[in-house]
């Protein structure tokens, strides 16, 4: 099965690059080209199962607002003509919003929520602090085919090189707190006050946690909730830490494994929840001292919350 983006790249080569050329020969050279935004086909995550839905043949053609102003209607219904006569598109009108012909501005500012200046191609502490990682990823997916003017691709380096340090470390021990509250406090409090519900809550909120922490870690944007195990795989090679999250993620809420009275500094490694949470906190100890954050090896991650410096 050929994958959107690589049908997306032989639509452009054969047809619309072809039109570009043979109707505004005078902007080729201004038009930036690709496959990026929303949609499971832009992060090459596209199967059968998600064709059901927002799917079809195109492309992204991104100008200036200058040049929008210009040629923007015309090369809107070039493009739209040769949609609507493509064999097999039926496109929805969601997708026909996510493709086509837009803005540089308007397409960053839209999925990031902000109004993006392009000519500074940067952002504030608080803007970068409002973002979120999900429209993060979305704004730096999929590929490129050509930008020879080099605004879009500006843009999307600037986005590619990460959070400024000081953002990146607020994240990291907003999350750090999040996953030793759920995982290595609260859990253990609730199972043993017999609350399952409440218990299942830590787990599933101490497992986000776990998963955007690997994601801060290797300095890099998680996807929409339902693709980000799938990225998180990837970037891991399938290693231990995936596996451990999977293992985390498939463990049931047991009542049998809490018998006897509470005890605050017990850990209780016969859950396997409280086991696979433990080896994971192990392996953030060990990726937070490589990157020069903490000091210890102490697998509590609440005591890095205060420790690691913050401007």
């Amino acid at each position: 099965m050929i994958n959107s983006r690589e049908g997306s790249r032989s639509f452009y080569d054969k047809i619309i690059a072809p039109m570009i050329k043979e109707k505004f020969a005078e902007y080729e050279e201004r038009i930036a080209v690709g496959i990026a935004g929303e949609g499971s086909d832009c992060f090459g995550f596209d199967d059968f199962i998600s064709r059901d839905h927002d799917f079809g043949t195109g492309v992204v053609l991104w100008l200036t607002d200058e040049d929008y102003e210009a040629i923007g209607e015309k090369l809107s219904a070039e493009y739209n003509r040769i949609i609507d006569s493509h064999p097999g598109n039926n496109l929805t009108d969601r997708l026909r919003e996510r493709r086509g012909v837009m803005t540089i501005n308007g397409f960053y500012s839209n999925i990031l929520g902000i109004d993006c200046d392009l000519d500074k191609c940067e952002f504030s502490e608080e803007d970068w602090y409002t973002l979120d990682h999900n429209c993060l990823a979305t704004a730096v997916n999929g590929v490129v085919y050509r930008d020879d003017l080099g605004k879009f691709s500006a843009f999307r380096r600037m986005l590619l090189d990460y959070y400024p340090d000081n953002i990146w470390k607020i994240r990291i021990v907003n999350e750090l707190h999040k996953f030793s509250m759920t995982l290595q406090v609260n859990y253990a409090r609730c199972m043993s006050r017999k609350d399952t519900v409440a218990a299942r809550l830590c787990h599933v909120q101490g497992l986000e946690a776990a998963m955007q922490l690997y994601f801060l870690m290797k300095r890099v944007y998680p996807p929409y909730y339902k693709w980000i195990y799938r990225r998180l795989e990837e970037l891991d090679n399938g290693g231990k830490y995936s596996a451990l999250v999977k293992r985390l993620a498939e463990s049931d809420i047991d009542i049998s494994h809490w018998k006897g009275e509470y005890k605050a500094n017990f850990i209780n490694i016969s859950d396997p929840i409280v086991d696979s949470a433990e080896q994971i906190a192990e392996m953030l100890v060990d990726m937070l001292r490589e990157k020069g954050l903490i000091n210890s090896m102490d697998p509590y991650l609440e005591r890095y919350v205060g420790e690691i410096e913050i401007d």
